[in-house]
C-alpha cells in the first residue's frame, strides 16, 4: 500500500541525532537535515537551502543515533506530519516534521560499512524498547509483524 504522503530527501545532518526514550522505553531520535538546491538563473549559479526536522522511532532511531553524526550526508524517506504545541509562554506553535520510515548514508561522496543486527539481539523487528526488555509499543507502520 503506497502512502499518498511520502517524501524522499537527501541532505546533510545539521546536528547529531538526539536519542531519547518514551516512558514505555521506546527510542526516538531527532535531528536536523539541510537540503541544498543549486540552479542557474540568468547564467549565474544560485543556491537555496531548506531545513527539515526528522524524527525516527524505535530501532530506526536507535540505529541512526549510533551511526550518524553532524555533517553526514543521508537519504531519508518518510512522511510529513504536522503537530501543534504550546511554548512555556503559552504561545501556540505549529511544526512540520519528517517521520522517517527509512534512513541510509549517501554513497555519492562517501563509503559506509553496513553491520547487520540480528533480530534476536535487537528488540525485534519494527522498533520498540531497547535490548533487554520491557513491553514495547507496536510499530506504527508494521504493527507486530515482521516487515518482510
Amino acid at each position: 500500500m503506497a502512502s499518498e504522503n511520502s517524501v524522499t530527501l537527501v541532505g546533510n545532518l545539521t546536528r547529531d541525532p538526539e536519542l531519547r526514550y518514551t516512558t514505555t522505553g521506546r527510542g526516538v531520535a531527532s535531528f536536523g537535515l539541510a537540503v541544498n538546491r543549486r540552479y542557474q538563473q540568468n547564467g549565474e549559479w544560485q543556491e537555496q537551502v531548506s531545513f527539515f526536522n526528522v524524527v525516527a522511532w524505535g530501532d530506526l532511531g536507535e540505529n541512526a543515533a549510533a551511526s550518524l553524526n553532524k555533517g553526514n550526508r543521508v537519504m531519508v524517506t518518510g512522511r510529513l506530519e504536522q503537530r501543534q504545541y504550546e511554548t512555556r509562554e503559552g504561545e501556540k506553535r505549529n511544526v512540520v516534521e519528517v517521520i522517517a520510515d527509512e534512513l541510509g548514508p549517501s554513497l555519492r561522496w562517501a563509503q559506509a560499512q553496513v553491520e547487520r543486527i540480528s533480530r534476536d539481539a535487537a528488540s525485534g523487528g519494527g522498533g520498540g524498547a531497547p535490548s533487554g526488555g520491557g513491553n514495547r509499543a507496536p510499530d506504527p507502520v508494521y504493527g507486530d509483524e515482521e516487515p518482510f
